[in-house]
This record gives structure tokens, C-alpha cells and sequence, in this order.
């Protein structure tokens, strides 16, 4: 029986830039290619034909730039998957895309793995954010008294060891196999401790974490 496929749509105003991409793309077997676009107005002209699973969308394109089509592609459809490509790395134009719906945001210089990766995350319903820019998102954050900080001491060691790799983009498999957990068990830790510190989703438990410095919590408190 054939693997279900990933529809992708590509988004990018340069022609070398959705060559490569493709390239990329053809090399997985549970992805294939349904259209591609160089302006944002082609872009939602191409939704009503090819009905995408997954648009990987520049940030910056001619007639309709990225963040507007973002905004009118969600408004269309709420399942459709969207991963902003850029060559943008300021943190506000990060947030600015996860406040307008975005489900990732991968660098156009990251590797063909964190693409496939980014694509295969959002398609299976969490959120995804280029490794790189963990460190990125750290900055500009104030430091936070202890009462704000207690938060994480409503989570149990276990959660705490699953939020931290969270922050550092791990996945939830790449995670079972540094904790000795299954897939799914990791899955129902995030689910708690979602709840527990009131995170939508994986691009909010990482701001989070990163706000409420979860790497100097994890080693004052759990490490000798």
C-alpha cells in the first residue's frame, strides 16, 4: 500500500531557490510537489487548485508579501500548514509570523534535513522552529524574579527534561531516544505540561522555557 502523501507548495520569488527546494522535496517519498509560485497573489490563486497540505512561503515576495499572504491563506483555511522561508533571522519578524498563524520558520541556508523535517512536524499537527534560532529567541528576554520562575516548579523532573529539549527543537521521537521514553509517552508529557504552563503548542513552550531561563532551572535543580 502506498505512504500517504505530503502535498507541498512552494513559495519563492527566486527561481534557484524553488529549483533547490524541489530537489529537496523529490527525495522524500512521502512528499510531492502540487505547485509552485513566485508571487504572493499566485500563491492564493494556486490554493483553490492544488489544495496543499504544506506551503513552504518566502517572507518577502513581489505584489503580496509573505506575512499578508499568511494571514489570507489562514483566513481561507485553518488546516492548511504554513512554513514562512526567509533569510530573515530578527526575532521580531519571528514573532510577528507566530502571532499571524505561521506553523514554522525555517531559514532558506538551513539544511535539506531541517526543511524535510519542519514540513513532516507541521504536517503532523505541532509547530516548528529552525533550530538555529533557538539562541535568537533567548535574547531580549529580562530576567525573571523568583516568584514569576516558580511555574516550573509545578512540573515534575521528567517535564522539565521534555520542555527543555522542547526549547532546543528536538522532536518528540529525538527526545524518547535521549530519555529512554517511547514516542507517545514523550507526546503525553508534552500534553501535561502544555497544560500545566498554558502553552497552544510547541513555538509557545519554547518561548516560554527560553523566558523562564529552563536550562539554568533543569541544572541548578536537577543536576549535582
Amino acid at each position: 500500500m502506498k505512504k500517504e502523501e505530503i502535498k507541498v507548495l512552494i513559495a519563492d520569488d527566486h527561481d534557484l531557490i524553488r529549483q533547490g527546494l524541489k530537489r529537496i522535496i523529490s527525495f522524500e517519498e512521502d512528499m510531492i510537489i502540487v505547485g509552485e509560485a513566485e508571487n504572493g497573489e499566485k500563491v492564493l490563486n494556486k490554493l483553490k487548485s492544488c489544495e496543499p497540505d504544506v506551503i513552504l512561503l518566502d517572507m518577502k515576495m513581489p505584489l503580496m508579501d509573505g506575512l499578508e499572504v499568511l494571514q489570507r491563506a489562514k483566513e481561507g483555511s485553518k488546516s492548511i500548514k504554513i512554513i514562512m522561508l526567509t533569510v530573515e533571522n530578527d526575532r521580531t519578524f519571528i514573532l510577528d509570523a507566530i502571532d499571524k498563524g505561521a506553523d514554522g520558520y525555517v531559514l532558506k541556508e538551513s539544511a535539506g534535513t531541517e526543511i524535510v523535517e519542519a514540513i513532516k512536524t507541521v504536517y503532523g499537527g505541532d509547530k516548528y522552529i529552525d533550530k538555529s534560532l533557538v539562541s535568537l529567541l533567548f535574547s531580549g528576554f529580562k530576567s525573571k524574579d523568583k516568584k514569576e520562575e516558580c511555574i516550573l516548579d509545578s512540573l515534575t523532573k521528567r517535564e522539565v527534561e521534555v520542555l527543555l529539549y522542547i526549547s532546543k527543537g528536538f522532536s518528540n521521537k529525538d527526545i524518547g531516544e535521549h530519555l529512554f521514553l517511547s514516542e507517545k509517552t514523550v507526546k503525553n508529557y508534552a500534553t501535561t505540561l502544555f497544560r500545566k504552563i498554558r502553552a497552544h503548542d510547541r513555538v509557545h513552550a519554547t518561548i516560554f522555557a527560553l523566558n523562564e531561563h529552563i536550562q539554568q532551572y533543569h541544572d541548578s535543580k536537577f543536576q549535582e
